[in-house]
């Protein structure tokens, strides 16, 4: 058997050494491109060279929100339920990348996986993906990212906190357990402003009547006609009071939170107070800034790559500045995470928007997703 084993382990790392040298030949035949950008013209989920996904469905979860069902292409490699990717599409001749959470699980037996997303206010590419993408269609995507997923071994009391969209990574964590057949006990507080955004509601309450050991507990915050004392006794807004009538036992809990930078802020100075930090993990989806300083210096960015400048407020970051001057800088998550938008200062000074800290040193790596202009500033994008 070992050496069937052996023979097995040769033959495949054969393969792969004849694979890789005919890559190579073909690929020098297809220079200045790869064999992988032919391919792709024949089947985009082929391709080698760039990882892309083909929409196989659309469902409207409620007016304003939509989980879009996705097939990956070869390099795709599943994700920890609870994690994110980047998607990108073209929009107006720009091509513009988000950042989304996972809904599905990774025991789906169909390859393919989910993400839902709610269109919000002035969301350009949030809008294009709930109204606009349609089955058939190709995006880009990348890997799946982030560390918002639960522990290997089994948390031994959970507490989802959530709001709004913020129920999407916290939609793949409850759909594994489900299908790993491994429900801890479990509570879960979700906010909404009426029963009708709830995303995911009918699935929520399916889950809640089938899994003793899950309590779901649905806040509605702008329900017509009911008054806040009706719902929790309280205000219908996150509080310790709320929580101690929801889960008595939330101290001994470990707590998974997404929603609003709001209710994320009011969670962790709670549990700050109790000394119980360890305790909380928490999903942004937005980069938590800092205050506005009292005294915000305009000026006149240049993109030096570009040879296009722009009048600078002092508030607005250097992504979108370079994006609202027709410019398309490379980028991902769009909140100080993944780096994918790191350029060069050639000159001036910017502030980082999550600590108010001033970087004015020449040659110095930003992040143009969180930074802003302090006056006149030159970057290389």
């Amino acid at each position: 058997m070992q050496s069937e084993a052996g023979s097995a382990q040769l033959n495949n790392s054969l393969i792969k050494r004849v694979a890789g040298l005919v890559t190579k030949v073909s690929d020098a035949f297809a220079f200045p491109l790869r064999t992988s950008h032919y391919i792709e013209l024949v089947n985009p989920l082929w391709s080698t060279h760039a990882l892309q996904a083909r929409v196989e469905a659309v469902w409207d979860e409620t007016s304003d929100s939509r989980t879009i069902t996705l097939r990956p292409g070869l390099n795709w490699r599943s994700h920890r339920p609870g994690q994110h990717l980047r998607i990108g599409v073209p929009i107006g001749g720009q091509h513009f990348t988000r950042t989304y959470s996972i809904s599905s699980a990774p025991e789906r037996n169909d390859g393919c996986f989910t993400i839902t997303v709610k269109a919000i206010d002035n969301g350009r590419m949030s809008h294009h993906l709930v109204r606009k993408l349609k089955v058939g269609d190709y995006v880009p995507i990348g890997v799946p990212q982030g560390d918002f997923y639960l522990p290997d071994a089994q948390p031994v009391l959970p507490l989802f906190i959530t709001a709004g969209s913020g129920i999407t990574p916290i939609m793949s964590m409850l759909r594994s357990l489900v299908l790993q057949e491994r429900m801890p006990n479990t509570v879960h507080i979700h906010y909404a402003p009426h029963t009708y955004d709830v995303i995911f509601g009918r699935e929520l309450k399916e889950i809640a009547d089938r899994q003793k050991l899950y309590t779901l507990n649905l806040v509605h915050t702008r329900e017509p006609g009911q008054k806040p004392e009706d719902i929790t006794g309280k205000r219908p807004h996150f509080s310790k009071e709320q929580l101690e009538q929801l889960c008595p036992d939330w101290r001994k809990r470990d707590v998974y939170a997404c929603g609003p930078q709001t209710m994320l802020d009011s969670i962790e100075k709670l549990y700050e107070s109790e000394g119980l930090s360890r305790q909380v993990h928490t999903e942004r989806f937005r980069a938590q800034l800092a205050g506005v300083p009292t005294e915000v210096k305009t000026g006149v960015v240049k993109f030096l790559n570009s040879n296009v400048s722009a009048n600078s407020d002092g508030e607005t970051n250097l992504l979108r500045l370079a994006e609202d001057s027709g410019l398309n800088p490379e980028h991902g998550c769009r909140m100080g995470i993944c780096h994918g938008c790191d350029v060069k200062l050639a000159s001036g000074c910017v502030r980082d928007l999550r600590t108010n800290a001033l970087i004015n040193e020449t040659g110095q790596v930003i992040q143009i997703c969180v930074c802003a202009a302090v006056g006149d500033a030159e970057i290389e994008v």
